[in-house]
């Protein structure tokens, strides 16, 4: 089977990892001038059934054409039939006029929140911002609890933060792209999942397994590529707050500049937490009613919070040929946390992370509206990042400084059908760590790592009536080892019906990892750190998705399968198998994770939605010789979604359940290995809407389970048993909250 990929990769040479698919807005020009619009519209491509419907603010998503120029039609009950020759992928808005006078006209339509394309050669899926509505969705952390592909949980007991996992990975494995672009590298790695918050994000494009070559060499187990919203297709004011039971205050203000050559949008976001709350750690078994009760451990059960969040952007449209974007990020975020300040000073165990994180990126395209299909673009961003993590006597203070260019050339053979991209990326990383504690066993004080990464990438693409492929192939040259990593990349997709997709992908990818700051929760321990000299990671990915799309009583449904192999060739092992210690080494043995998944959606009636789905992670690698499970990491998970909008669209329901199985817990001071129990958790929400405004209340958690002790001896922070990463489970209660989104 390799033998038949790399000959097919030799032939080929590869294919765009984005999502091919096209948004606009459908919107009618009242009288007085404003924009209205229209939900329900039908956009179709002439001739095919390729088609969707704007949404309940006139937005549509619709699915790349197989060929360029078509006909974009858009029909709306009461208005004149729009025709459009479409001759490349941009945002469209299409404005309908009437075609009679008529006092009322009311159509619904219905789209689906989270897409599944039959098209794409890629296994890609389409969270819009309607899904992503349907919970709290604070931060890029929040905006998969409905979503059975990602697997969310915490880091530790005493910073708040949460990690996300793919195919049963951590999600350093995973490439965080912004609008296919570097979101998450470096130190972000720790709490930048924190850093992109809900409200700013109009569709989250989720990508499982091997990656673009167009869009860098890591990707091992999918992208997750995060779109925000543009200055033509969001509303002139976005206004979103939330506040927790427990006080903790969110704010997110958009502003959208839409007219002139130069539009523009200021994202800006606020977080507040200042209270000392100590509900749950600490558990009496009382044995007259066989129950437990939380009585707290001194230590806050939530850190205090400050956090601005700023982004601008500006974006250049006086031009067909060509077009230009900027934008500016500013952050800065403190974290206070472990014991309460009830106890004195010089015997108190403090938590304080601090980070601050600049960036500039710009995108500049060249289009050639004679030659469709030809085009050129340049990826620029500069970024800097200060992090420093106090935790007991652990203290890291690290600073990163980040250049990154990606040059793509985008051209046709012989037709559209065959398409050809290629080009040069650039990345170059600067980082300053400084690492000084009670137990570390490596020389580590102003370290400085100089990363220098330049690649060349071509993709080759076709895309026939019912079968399509994409192929690609990178090379990326890496100072510190001074080898070319050669990555090879393949994804093969074939209708047998119009309903029915089966994908294949096979590829390679590395990483460079950076175990500090990925692995910084268990800086909130007292091990012993032993660090060997580490080599990058390199991996390979295989798998097969098969989606089939059906009908039941006039109702769309979707059954979704897919199964992945993820097979490393050098892994940086994380290993807290010895109490007390925290090593890093190469692996020296197998370590791999298979991953299979099914899905299941379907519309039981007008307005209920079900979504259930059930997965199993194998997750296995080779600890000083031994292979065993991964730690903390279940390895079964379930989800069951319910969400009912009712028919006058004004009331929407959400609940999920979430089954999470044992999970292997490592040997420590007080006990021997053993195997957690398995637990389910359960989230809710409700919302009422108003013309332009929304109103929601929720929960999540709501039957409060908690993980029993989550810090282990938390009475002597100064032991060498003290430990707060060994978490897997919830560590929080039940969390209820309040929000609104005001949109005009």
């Amino acid at each position: 089977m390799t033998r038949i990929i790399l000959v097919a990769l030799v032939l080929f040479s590869s294919v765009n990892l984005k999502s091919q698919q096209i948004k606009g807005r459908v919107v009618e020009i009242m009288s007085n001038g404003q924009e209205k619009p229209l939900e329900g519209a039908n956009i179709v491509w002439e001739g095919t059934n390729i088609g969707s419907t704007s949404n309940n603010q006139g937005y549509y998503l619709i699915n790349e054409p197989r060929i360029y120029p078509s006909v974009m039609v858009v029909t709306f009950v009461g208005y004149k039939t729009f025709k459009r020759e479409i001759k490349e992928r941009d945002e469209y808005k299409i404005i309908l006029e009437s075609s009679v006078e008529i006092s009322q006209v009311k159509v619904k339509g219905k789209i689906n929140t989270t897409e599944t394309s039959v098209l794409d050669p890629i296994n890609v899926q389409t969270i819009l911002s309607e899904e992503l509505e349907k919970a709290a969705c604070c931060n890029l952390s929040q905006c998969f609890e409905t979503n059975p592909t990602v697997d969310v949980a915490f880091t530790d007991a005493v910073t708040g933060s949460k990690k996300i996992k793919m195919l049963g990975l951590d999600g350093v494995y995973t490439q965080i792209m912004q609008e296919n672009m570097p979101l998450i590298r470096g130190l972000s790695s720790s709490y930048g999942l924190s850093y992109v918050p809900g409200s700013w994000i109009e569709s989250i494009q989720l990508i499982t397994g091997i990656g673009s070559v167009v869009n860098g060499f890591e990707s091992l187990t999918g992208q997750i590529n995060v779109e925000y919203y543009k200055p033509q297709s969001g509303p002139k004011l976005f206004w979103q707050g939330h506040i927790e039971r427990e006080g903790k205050i969110e704010n997110n203000l958009l502003f959208f500049k839409k007219n002139g050559d130069w539009q523009s949008n200021l994202f800006t976001h606020i977080s507040y937490f200042d209270r000392e709350i100590d509900h749950y750690g600490g558990v009496i078994h009382d044995h007259t009613d066989h129950t437990d009760h939380n009585t707290g451990d001194k230590f806050l059960d939530a850190p205090k919070i400050k956090h601005v969040n700023i982004m601008n952007r500006w974006k250049y449209t006086g031009n067909d040929n060509y077009s230009i974007q900027f934008i500016g990020k500013a952050l800065i975020e403190e974290r206070l946390g472990g014991q309460l300040s009830s106890i004195p000073i010089e015997e108190r165990y403090i938590v304080d992370v601090n980070n601050s994180l600049y960036e500039i990126i710009s995108k500049v395209g060249f289009i050639q509206p004679e030659k469709p299909g030809k085009s050129l673009g340049l990826q620029t961003s500069f970024r800097l990042h200060n992090q420093s993590g106090f935790f007991g006597d652990n203290h890291y203070i690290s600073s990163q400084e980040s250049a990154y260019f990606n040059c793509i050339r985008q051209t046709v053979l012989n037709n559209r059908n065959n398409e050809f991209k290629y080009g040069l990326s650039y990345y170059a990383d600067r980082y300053i760590e400084s690492f000084t504690g009670r137990h570390i066993n490596i020389e580590f004080e102003d370290s400085i790592r100089i990363d220098i990464i330049p690649g060349l990438f071509s993709e080759y693409s076709f895309n026939g009536e019912s079968f399509s492929l994409i192929a690609g192939i990178r090379s990326d040259y890496y100072n510190q080892t001074n080898k070319v990593n050669f990555l090879p990349r393949l994804n093969m997709k074939y209708n047998p019906t119009e309903n029915t997709v089966i994908r294949v992908s096979a590829g390679r990818s590395f990483r460079i990892a950076n175990v500090f700051v990925e692995n910084v929760s268990f800086l909130a321990s007292n091990r012993e750190i032993i660090a060997d000299v580490l080599d990058p990671e390199i991996a390979w990915n295989y798998g097969v998705n098969l989606s089939y799309c059906f009908y039941l009583n006039s109702r769309e449904g979707t059954i979704n399968f897919s199964a992945y192999q993820t097979d490393f060739e050098n892994q940086v092992v994380v290993d807290i198998e010895t109490p007390g210690q925290l090593k890093f080494y190469n692996l020296n043995g197998d370590s791999y994770s298979s991953s299979i998944q099914l899905d299941y959606m379907y519309e039981l009636f007008q307005g209920l939605d079900l979504k259930a789905s059930y997965k199993i992670n194998d997750v296995q690698s080779t600890f000083n010789g031994e292979q065993k499970r991964s730690p903390l990491n279940p390895k079964i998970r379930a989800l069951f979604n319910i969400s009912y909008t009712a028919n006058s669209d004004k009331w929407v329901f959400d609940a999920t359940s979430n089954y999470i199985g044992e999970s292997r817990i490592p040997n420590h001071y007080f006990e021997e290995e053993y195997f957690s129990d398995p637990f389910f958790t359960y989230n809710a929400q409700i919302t009422k809407k108003f013309k332009y405004f929304d109103l929601y209340f929720g929960g999540e958690n709501l039957l409060s389970y908690v993980q029993e002790d989550p810090i282990l001896d938390v009475n002597n922070p100064n032991s060498d048993a003290f430990d707060a990463s060994l978490i897997y489970a919830p560590i929080h209660g039940r969390m209820m909250y309040l929000g609104f989104r005001y949109k005009i």
